[in-house]
């Protein structure tokens, strides 16, 4: 399955007055070489393995593989992961005809805020909330991946 989705820092706290539902989210990665980097997910009381590939050019789209696993088994192959676990907060917020998702990520990450949008295709129209800040699509210091080995309390 191929995933298409925009980054976009977030700007205000204008985002709460639209959240539908919250969840939090502890993950961390089995595997960070870029053509595969390998995630192992708990959040909502559920597990998840994930694949993902190579982001595209315009950093917009990439092949993601996900299958459920027992919270068990994330749990112990959270304890084989590189260091430093990403923990968010992650908020559903219904904007228009989208939902958007936006992170705010706790430890090390702790007074980031990232929204992501998901999208049918790459040219997808979509109504930016006033909330939103600039966009990082693509910028790779906003990876989830890359925030576990940079995290954003060492950025200057």
């Amino acid at each position: 399955m191929i995933e298409i989705e925009r980054k976009f820092l977030v700007n205000s706290e204008h985002y709460k007055t639209h959240i539908v539902s919250s969840h939090n989210i502890r993950q961390g990665y089995l595997s960070l070489d870029p053509e595969r980097v390998v995630r192992v997910r708990i959040s909502n009381q559920k597990g998840y393995l994930t694949i993902k590939g190579k982001s595209s050019q315009s950093g917009l789209s990439r092949f993601e593989w996900e299958t459920e696993i027992s919270v068990t088994h994330a749990t112990a192959l959270l304890s084989l992961c590189l260091p430093n676990l990403i923990e968010k907060t992650r908020h559903l917020v219904k904007f228009k005809q989208h939902t958007f998702e936006v992170d705010e990520f706790e430890g090390h990450n702790k007074g980031l805020l990232i929204a992501e949008i998901e999208l049918k295709s790459e040219t997808e129209a979509f109504t930016q909330p006033e909330w939103l800040g600039k966009e990082v699509t693509g910028v790779k210091r906003y990876y989830n991946s890359n925030l576990c080995q940079n995290p954003f309390s060492n950025w200057s």
